[in-house]
């Protein structure tokens, strides 16, 4: 049975499982609706997902769609026993094109280093090679396990087996509608999971790789104030906390409300694109609208801080509260004021203060930036992810080709709070 009804504040109770005596028998009982938009979810969808997971959410899902980045597409699955929901998948479907994905600086006519040279020219040689279609479980705008939610109750191991076999079933739907799949990524793990999930994923012959660490920051419970944050710090650190702050004394912070992100809309987008642009590896591009309507949609839920300079925008950021953790979310300033207002570490800062105002117990501050974001206390937390080529002999190729466009960060962490 496909529920078709878009109310989705409706009441809603567990489901009973039924007492099914191993997974296979759970699996063969589970039945899969697969939806093309957000606009036909089934009623059920919000009463199944906690509202701590706003990401997998109507609202948020229903926005992006809105405003999706260029050459992005979506699908949704809805999982059921006997008619009871026990879980939910939201999947992105995007047209990944090495060359545009990789953005590597101009090689000069006459580079210096000719090796280097001849490896940036393979390098856009190769990306060039490659472009397929590729359905994410998961967001490729956020960091984290973002791709599905099911009923706490059964088991990591047996929810991944269920979810291999929508994914399966969303495969078929796409090529139904001339949108044929190669690639199939799983995205963003924590260790936790990725322990129970790996055996039946790389027995289904997927790759497990990792990428950059997610940079998390846990707040203490004595944390109350920004000043009893910076306590816990070595004298190091907060010497360099005060330096940064006195740097940035000439910048001027406004949370915007909706009418002015509206009315700045052109400037917030070209000062996102300015840092995006500097990105090595970009798998998609905001849509323009997209802080708008993300502030329109998630209202108090979503901060964007404008930053001043002389009456000029010359940056800002947001965050989105996500139940107990904050999101650092995506920023944009110009370049000079990095050096002369240490505008970004600033920035992190500030997110700081506004995790301590409410109360949330971290803040994810997600990928790049890795040393920057060590220093004010975040820590690596790696993140596994699954791809699985539709092709066996490109399969076994896969990991190496992703490992060899993806820019590497060398860096190094810090520790800034007292031992």
């Amino acid at each position: 049975m496909t529920y078709h009804n878009t109310k989705l504040n409706i009441p809603f109770q567990p489901p009973v499982l039924p007492q099914l005596t191993n997974v296979a028998d759970l699996i063969s009982h589970t039945s899969i609706d697969y939806y093309h938009t957000a606009n036909d979810l089934p009623a059920y969808w919000d009463a199944l997902v906690p509202e701590k997971q706003i990401f997998l959410r109507h609202t948020y899902l229903q926005t992006l769609e809105e405003n999706c980045p260029e050459g992005m597409r979506f699908c949704y699955l809805a999982f059921s026993i006997d008619q009871q929901p026990i879980g939910v998948a939201a999947c992105q479907i995007k047209y990944f094109k090495g060359d545009e994905t990789l953005n590597e600086p101009p090689v000069a006519e006459k580079d210096p280093c000719y090796f280097k040279a001849v490896a940036r020219h393979f390098k856009s040689f190769v990306a060039r090679q490659v472009e397929f279609n590729t359905l994410v479980c998961g967001s490729l705008l956020l960091t984290g396990e973002h791709g599905y939610f099911f009923d706490e109750r059964i088991p990591k191991k047996t929810v991944i087996q269920v979810l291999m076999k929508g994914l399966e079933q969303a495969r078929e739907e796409l090529s139904k509608r001339n949108i044929p799949i190669s690639l199939t990524l799983l995205k963003d793990f924590f260790e936790d999971t990725h322990t129970e999930i790996s055996p039946p994923l790389v027995n289904d012959k997927f790759l497990e790789f990792t990428v950059q660490p997610n940079m998390v920051l846990d707040l203490r419970a004595e944390w109350v104030q920004f000043e009893d944050y910076l306590s816990a710090m070595s004298s190091k650190y907060r010497v360099r906390a005060k330096r940064a702050a006195k740097k940035g004394k000439k910048i001027v912070r406004k949370e915007m409300s909706l009418e002015e992100i509206e009315a700045n809309e052109a400037r917030i987008y070209e000062l996102y694109e300015g840092v995006s642009k500097n990105a090595g590896f970009n798998t998609f591009v905001l849509h323009p609208k997209y802080f708008t309507s993300l502030k329109r949609n998630l209202a108090d839920k979503f901060k964007l801080i404008a930053c001043y300079v002389e009456d000029r925008l010359v940056g800002f950021y947001t965050t989105i509260l996500d139940g107990d953790e904050l999101e650092a979310h995506f920023l944009g300033f110009e370049y000079e004021f990095n050096r002369t207002a240490q505008i970004y570490l600033n920035m992190l800062y500030d997110m700081i203060k506004i995790g301590l105002e409410y109360r949330v117990h971290r803040i994810v501050f997600a990928r790049t930036a890795l040393e920057i974001k060590s220093s004010v206390g975040a820590t690596p937390r790696e993140m596994y992810c699954y791809m699985r080529h539709s092709n066996n002999f490109p399969n076994k190729f896969l990991k190496n080709f992703f490992d060899y466009l993806n820019p590497v960060e060398e860096w190094t962490q810090r520790r800034p709070f007292k031992e």
